[in-house]
C-alpha cells in the first residue's frame, strides 16, 4: 500500500536522540527574520560519520544536539 505516516519532524529536537538541540535558528521560529546571536552549531565541526546517522527525513531540517556531537568525539 503506502508508507505509514510518522510524527512530524520537530526542528528543535535532535534527530538522533530526540533531546532539545538548543538550535537558535529553529527556536527563533518562522516569524523571526534573523536571530540576534548565531547558533552554537555554526561554530561546531560535525564529522561525516555523525552526519551519516541522521535520518534522510531530517537532513538539513534539524540540528544534532551538543551531547550527540560530544559523544561522537569520544566514540
Amino acid at each position: 500500500m503506502g508508507m505509514t505516516q510518522t510524527e512530524p519532524l520537530d526542528p528543535c529536537r535532535c534527530p538522533l536522540c530526540g533531546a532539545s538541540n538548543g538550535c537558535v535558528m529553529a527556536n527563533a521560529g518562522p516569524n523571526t527574520s534573523q536571530s540576534t546571536q548565531p547558533c552554537w552549531c555554526t561554530q561546531e565541526q560535525f564529522s561525516a560519520q555523525l552526519l551519516q546517522q541522521v535520518p534522510a527525513t531530517a537532513k538539513n531540517r534539524a540540528c544534532i544536539c551538543q551531547a550527540c556531537v560530544q559523544s561522537s568525539r569520544n566514540a
